[in-house]
């Protein structure tokens, strides 16, 4: 007689917080918080607005290619050009739709694990809350916080994609032969645009897929349908024409340094998947092939072999490792019949630590004056962007900055002198850099200064006024911006 009002709880109280959840990141969209790379993807977008068919580098005055020319940003680019949209109101409808995308693909994924109507859910909270107690962010990787800050970022809507995937790829290896030849063409090509999406989710994308199909013990026959779709997908990655794909297998080199902060504080950050590693040992224990077991398996090896060879990039496939544990985490609330109480109360527990640990990101849709102290204390301000400097900088017109601003500014139109970020199709890169480091160090001489100006047409300087602009010859002020920082017009 108890055992119904029970089920109702269990399916009840999942499905009302992860709703919840989900009502605060709409709201974050429309704040739309910036930090990290919002700038690259929305200067991305302004030079598809411009250009569709030859957009140059996003960041600086070249003609290059980019990675960051993906599908999903060509789809964005055209809805700025067809409908005049600011560049900030296409990335939250492209925000709108990579967690549409998101949400969606969870769903399907993980109703190929379990058929309890709250799994999907309580799998979601786990994706987002189950993490540590550091708080960490990064593009790709789906804490809460982390996940609210890159939410309009490409890597979200291709995760978004590859649930999808996994979710698709499960039914077909299912169907074996029975499955039709147009099902294995669109696995191919939907693998193909995961990874010109965004090439990190791409890998987990692939290492999920692998455990999917070797968990399935499909037939031969299966097998080489598997390697027909895959030949499809290989020649969507030849022939997509914004960069060359696999000219990035020799960027490691480039990336290695950006990334080795992905294997510090690793406890501290992650320790709460612990509980999940734990349910994924019991899956072990019950089917040594378990898709999720396999995935993890899969994640750790790729990840520790990174941080052993010096290879931090490939710290970026810690998704791959995490995502499994912690849906992991989330079904055993379902499937344990026994200790399933013991087990739940202790889920409970740590999404609730894992929640008060990331409670900071209310701060994006509510004031911090509003939010309790010990709230508001949790809260890390987005960066203030330079919407300030639109007034005068115009779309193409070149700005000297150092590596912060250069990481925003192009958002709005303009080109800097140096890449904000790593820029592995870019020859001259290292030229310009050194070119920005000898503009802004004391001491340079005034005629230099111009000769770095005129080599590069900068017409717009941005620096705090204590430093080298201040009256400089050559540079008139023209608007001061937040944090002391100034504008500098080049004049003759």
């Amino acid at each position: 007689m108890r055992a119904a009002p029970r089920r109702r709880r269990t399916t009840v109280a999942p499905q009302a917080a992860a709703a919840l959840v989900l009502v605060l990141l709409l709201l974050v969209i429309v704040r739309l918080p910036w930090a990290g790379d919002l700038g690259m993807h929305a200067a991305t977008v302004e030079r598809l607005r411009h250009s569709l068919v030859d957009p140059g580098n996003p960041l600086v005055d070249a003609d290059t290619p980019s990675p960051y020319y993906s599908p999903w940003m060509l789809v964005l680019g055209c809805l700025a050009r067809v409908t005049g949209l600011s560049v900030f109101v296409v990335l939250r409808i492209g925000a709108l739709a990579g967690l549409a995308l998101l949400i969606t693909g969870l769903w399907r994924y993980v109703r190929t694990l379990s058929a309890h109507r709250a799994a999907p859910a309580l799998a979601a909270l786990c994706l987002v809350l189950l993490w540590g107690t550091s708080l960490f962010m990064w593009s790709g990787f789906l804490g809460l916080n982390s996940l609210a800050l890159t939410v309009s970022y490409p890597s979200v809507f291709a995760l978004g994609l590859a649930f999808h995937f996994w979710a698709w790829l499960a039914g077909a290896v299912r169907s074996g032969p029975a499955g039709g030849a147009g099902t294995w063409i669109g696995l191919g090509v939907l693998w193909a645009v995961i990874l010109l999406c965004h090439q990190f989710s791409g890998v987990v994308a692939c290492l999920g897929a692998l455990a999917t199909v070797v968990a399935a013990r499909p037939g031969r026959e299966v097998w080489l349908r598997l390697a027909g779709g895959a030949a499809v997908g290989v020649v969507v990655l030849w022939v997509w024409p914004y960069y060359d794909f696999f000219a990035l297998f020799g960027a490691g080199a480039d990336l290695e340094a950006v990334h080795r902060g992905l294997y510090r504080d690793l406890v501290g950050r992650y320790w709460l998947v612990l509980l999940g590693v734990a349910a994924l040992v019991a899956r072990w224990r019950r089917d040594r092939r378990d898709a999720l077991v396999l995935f993890f398996a899969l994640g750790a090896m790729v990840v520790a072999l990174g941080g052993v060879s010096g290879h931090y990039s490939w710290g970026r496939a810690l998704p791959a490792v995490l995502i499994p544990a912690q849906i992991a985490a989330a079904l055993g609330a379902f499937e344990w019949r026994t200790r399933r109480g013991v087990w739940v109360g202790m889920l409970a527990g740590a999404l609730v630590v894992g929640a008060w640990t990331q409670v900071g990101t209310l701060g994006y849709v509510v004031p911090r004056a509003a939010l309790p102290g010990v709230v508001a204390a949790k809260y890390r301000a987005p960066w203030a962007g330079y919407h300030w400097v639109t007034p005068w900088v115009k779309y193409g017109d070149v700005v000297m900055a150092r590596t912060l601003p250069a990481r925003q500014i192009p958002a709005y139109g303009a080109y800097t002198v140096a890449p904000g970020y790593p820029d592995f199709f870019l020859p001259d890169e290292a030229r310009r850099e050194a070119a920005v480091r000898r503009y802004f160090a004391v001491g340079t001489p005034g005629g230099v200064r111009r000769g770095i100006a005129q080599a590069y047409r900068v017409r717009w300087v941005v620096d705090r006024a204590a430093a080298g602009g201040a009256g400089e010859p050559g540079l008139r002020v023209v608007a001061r911006g937040p944090g002391g920082q100034v504008l500098y017009e080049v004049v003759p």
